[in-house]
């Protein structure tokens, strides 16, 4: 196991071009999962190649255990990595796969046929060693890729989005594999993904990137909680956050933000009083969980009455869109709750929940505002 550290991390493909990497700063401990995670061409595969030493990068520095390895070839680094397309022998067998790595180092092959057994074993494919990579399934090939990483013990685990060529459902079974898998090794890993889903349920730390530059790194819960800006927001979350595009107006010294449904209008209350936000253009964010059918008693939050446009029925969720500032929002209900086009609902939101952004450059805004103050706005606004 190991400490993995990116200092500063540039990557460019020649003079001219732009940078692949951007002066990535990473740091993760001994025994962390960390995720990478962003759309095709964001640069994280570049990056985790440039870990790998399969990459050379153009500036900073990468240190495992506060060493400087950026100089050092790939066999010096003590890295194993899975590959997408798992990359076995085909004219191997399973058994000779996981051995090819351990005989390379030159032991003797008590150690490899021990090594082997441990991991077949663990990765529960004792009944294929003597396959060939053509008689297995998707899944079995990439146990089997895992397999050969997991025979050499090395101090950091490298994947390459080793999930994305396997079905939907045995993609949500190997996860969880994975997950209880590195419970048991605690084996420093970096793993590279654009489902976000893989990234909110396997890493104890996440960076999102983009364009090559990481947006925003911290743990699920920090990402999905308080993302830094509109891009992290949109990407992370299933189904992705609402983006209500709004203008600020001030009313007793107070901060609102003005909806409407075309039937109703609602004024949410921020909890600000600044003066040059008054009037501004503001993107508002939401989660289709945080918004909420309104009970009819009177809970003090504030609501609009909404047209029902479409309805999706997900088993555990009933996602229900409708219409506010000619923007569809996405409502995330509960899978009991009866509704159908056409109908009205009454839908309410907790402004201590609510995110803004920024209308032009994306960025979060980070106001001065507590709940305690949102919620002495609610309830002068309720009591007007």
């Amino acid at each position: 196991m190991a400490t993995l550290e990116l200092r500063n991390v540039n990557k460019t493909y020649g003079s001219g071009l732009p940078d692949t990497l951007k002066d990535i700063q990473l740091s993760i401990k001994d025994g962390e999962f960390l995720i990478l995670v962003g759309p095709s061409g964001c640069g994280k595969s570049t990056l985790m190649n440039c870990i790998a030493g399969l990459e050379q990068i153009t500036g900073g520095a990468i240190l495992i255990d506060q060493q400087d390895v950026s100089g050092m070839s790939p066999k010096d680094r003590d890295i194993a990595m899975v590959f997408q397309s798992y990359a076995l022998y085909p004219t191997m067998s399973v058994r000779e796969n996981i051995e090819f790595g351990l005989k390379i180092r030159k032991l003797p092959q008590a150690a490899i046929d021990e090594e082997v057994a441990r991991v077949a074993k663990l990765l529960q494919i004792e009944h294929l060693l003597a396959r060939k990579p053509a008689q297995l399934s998707g899944g079995q090939q990439q146990r089997v890729a895992m397999g050969r990483a997991l025979a050499r013990r090395p101090k950091i685990y490298l994947f390459d989005e080793p999930l994305s060529n396997l079905d939907a459902k045995l993609r949500v079974e190997m996860r969880t594999e994975m997950k209880l898998m590195h419970q048991r090794l605690k084996t420093t890993t970096v793993y590279v993904t654009h489902d976000q889903i893989e990234a909110m349920t396997l890493g104890d730390k996440v960076a999102v990137m983009k364009d090559g530059i990481i947006q925003q790194f911290g743990t699920p819960q920090q990402i999905y909680n308080n993302p830094a800006n509109q891009f992290v927001a949109s990407f992370i979350g299933s189904p992705p956050m609402n983006f209500i595009p709004a203008r600020l107006a001030k009313q007793d010294g107070r901060l609102l933000a003005l909806l409407d449904s075309g039937q109703a209008r609602c004024e949410l209350p921020l909890g600000l009083a600044a003066d040059e936000l008054e009037g501004r253009e503001i993107i508002l964010g939401i989660r289709p969980e945080q918004i909420a059918l309104g009970n009819g008693e009177g809970n003090g939050l504030p609501g609009i009455r909404a047209e029902v446009q479409v309805t999706e029925p997900t088993g555990p969720d009933l996602l229900v869109f409708v219409t506010l500032n000619q923007t569809k929002v996405c409502c995330r209900l509960a899978p009991d709750v009866t509704c159908q086009v056409g109908d009205n609902l009454n839908l309410q939101f907790d402004p201590a929940r609510v995110l803004l952004f920024d209308a032009d450059s994306g960025e979060r805004l980070h106001l001065a505002s507590s709940a305690a103050a949102v919620k002495d706005n609610v309830a002068h606004f309720k009591g007007r």
